[in-house]
């Protein structure tokens, strides 16, 4: 029966690493939501930027196709 102290320190160190893991998990899933959201919002701004570029760039004339002997 002198094992069992030990099986009871063992038990305790377990339970203990679980907790630190359960609360290093739970900073992680904070972490990867706002993670999340922040490439959301960056997709969001990219696409509203690119509609923006798109917008201007349909409003520069377009280029004459240069004539033959234009110049000579």
């Amino acid at each position: 029966m002198s094992r069992l102290p030990e099986l009871a320190e063992r038990i305790d160190r377990l339970v203990l690493r679980h907790e630190e893991l359960a609360r290093t998990n739970a900073l992680l899933a904070e972490q990867l939501q706002a993670m999340t959201a922040e490439r959301d919002s960056l997709r969001s701004r990219l696409a509203a930027a690119r509609a923006r570029i798109d917008a201007l760039l349909d409003r520069l004339p377009t280029e004459r196709s240069p004539q033959a002997g234009a110049g000579e």
